[in-house]
């Protein structure tokens, strides 16, 4: 329209400058078209403009000298001169006009789709600043409202249902308010259309559902987005009836849109991880109460044996001192082997018992010092008699090791992995018992020359019900596990080599501080 309406000023100037005499130069005015064509922001057009108004300049000053008798006026022809000049400086300033303008707007452009975008942003965070899917929806239709400037907002859930939820935000209202009412047949026609991308509708659509559907949202003008869920239909609709939508906002919507449907994913991930979380704490809670009633259990078992299996060796020990009279040497026999028995379930008992301290939290905290080559003879003293009967050597060796712990809990270590070693060992063998320093560590090793701990057992060694000592499904696969631990509590660890034949077992603990230093 505009260079149609430059292109017909110029050519009436043209026509007017060819009947006017020389000396009134009318092709001035051919400078109003060329300064007119800075409103199209079009620099061919203006261009165009002054080489047509140079022609045109030039052709009217030679027909005006024609029609003078062929007799060209200096001052005339000076005028034409100034006047090709003119254009050319009225047209340099419209390209200059142009460009300038052409800046300012894509500065314009640039300003307005940074404050779009900060629009957008500052309104998501909004949206995700809740975890919950209920917050999250109603925080989409209130800030889509708002971001938009519409006039209504309704977020549709599940929208080809008849009875769809809608969460429904209105200007000038602080709450989003949830129906769950029937939706009109044209409009869930129209939102079941809207999956594919943001659209707009106006009022003068061709579409007789999409008009329809205007009527029934008593709108002129809407706005339709999905958020794209896998368990869930859901559509943004935006309604005002001012002013139609914009190319911009409609890309705006699906920003917000795909970004909000993000949100609601990871607010129901959110909600399903808490649900997970309550589920796991109470089968925790239940385990610990199992676990505090087997540990209960535990206890009572163990303190309700001690005192008929401690009874039970003080009898058998005075009867085999012959306080209750001279015994057979065949019943003197069952009476050894009835009071190795006894003394093994009173180990196991302690065994017991401290498993369940241990594994309750209550292990000995006592920290004194104590000295392993004493605990090895006490241990040995304790043993001899046992591995006599089954005719295996038991020897101590070593020098003092003092570290600082609890004796009674080192003790009971030392106690399992002899114990274990003179059950492990064949009637000839040897068992070994030494006590090691090293630089700041203390350690104390059984060393046997049994049938030793086949290759895969190994790996179970020190833990609990592992197995692997001794063999032939004895023992309660509690004592190994029993020396990890007390060497643990103590700041130490544990150790196994095997031997041809036989095996070394140990515990390393930190030496104690001389008391000189």
């Amino acid at each position: 329209m505009l260079p149609a309406l430059c292109y017909a000023i110029l050519f009436a100037v043209f026509v007017l400058d060819l009947f006017t005499p020389q000396l009134f130069v009318a092709a001035i005015l051919s400078n109003v078209p060329i300064a007119l064509s800075s409103l199209a922001l079009r620099g061919r057009l203006t261009i165009g403009l002054i080489v047509a108004a140079e022609a045109a300049n030039a052709v009217a000053g030679y027909v005006n000298g024609i029609q003078a008798g062929g007799r060209f006026d200096a001052i005339a022809v000076g005028d034409r001169v100034l006047l090709a000049a003119s254009f050319l400086l009225v047209g340099y300033m419209t390209l200059k006009t142009q460009e300038l303008a052409r800046t300012a707007g894509l500065a314009d452009a640039r300003a307005e789709q940074a404050q779009r975008e900060r629009s957008l942003r500052l309104a998501l965070d909004r949206v995700r600043a809740s975890l919950s899917v209920e917050l999250v929806l109603r925080a989409v239709a209130r800030e889509g409202l708002v971001l938009f400037d519409a006039e209504r907002s309704m977020l549709v859930v599940d929208s080809p249902a008849p009875d769809a939820t809608r969460y429904v935000a209105r200007a000038g209202e602080q709450e989003v308010s949830v129906q769950q009412q029937p939706l009109p047949a044209e409009v869930r026609s129209l939102l079941a259309r809207a999956w594919d991308g943001a659209g707009a509708l106006g009022e003068e659509s061709i579409d007789t559902v999409a008009r329809y559907a205007l009527e029934a949202l008593e709108s002129r003008f809407a706005l339709v987005a999905p958020l794209r869920l896998d368990d869930r239909d859901v559509r943004l609709l935006l309604l005002r009836s001012s002013k139609a939508w914009a190319r911009d906002e409609v890309r705006l919507l699906q920003s917000f849109a795909d970004q909000s449907a993000i949100a609601v994913a990871q607010a129901k991930l959110f909600e399903h991880a808490a649900e997970q979380s309550q589920q796991i704490g109470a089968q925790h809670r239940s385990l610990l109460e199992r676990s505090d009633v087997i540990r209960d259990l535990v206890y009572a078992l163990a303190h309700d044996l001690r005192t008929p299996l401690a009874a039970a060796d003080v009898t058998m020990q005075q009867a085999k001192a012959g306080a209750y009279g001279a015994l057979p040497d065949a019943y003197r026999e069952v009476l050894d082997t009835t009071l190795r028995s006894n003394q093994d379930l009173q180990r196991m008992v302690e065994t017991l018992l401290m498993v369940a301290k241990y594994e309750s939290g209550e292990a000995s905290a006592v920290r004194a010092p104590v000295d392993l080559a004493e605990i090895a003879r006490q241990v040995r003293a304790e043993l001899e008699a046992g591995a006599r009967a089954r005719g295996v050597a038991l020897a101590v060796e070593g020098d003092p090791a003092m570290v600082l712990g609890d004796a009674v809990e080192l003790r009971r270590a030392s106690i399992n992995l002899v114990g274990n070693a003179i059950a492990a060992t064949a009637s000839g063998g040897h068992v070994r018992i030494r006590t090691i320093t090293n630089g700041k560590t203390a350690r104390f090793e059984v060393e046997d020359d049994g049938f030793g701990v086949s290759p895969e057992q190994r790996p179970l060694l020190f833990q609990r019900f592992g197995g692997g000592r001794p063999p032939r499904g004895g023992g309660t696969g509690l004592g190994l596990y029993i020396v990890r631990r007390i060497a643990e509590k103590h700041d130490g660890a544990v150790g196994f080599e095997p031997r041809e034949p036989g095996s070394r077992f140990s515990f390393s603990l930190p030496r104690a501080p001389d008391r000189g230093a």
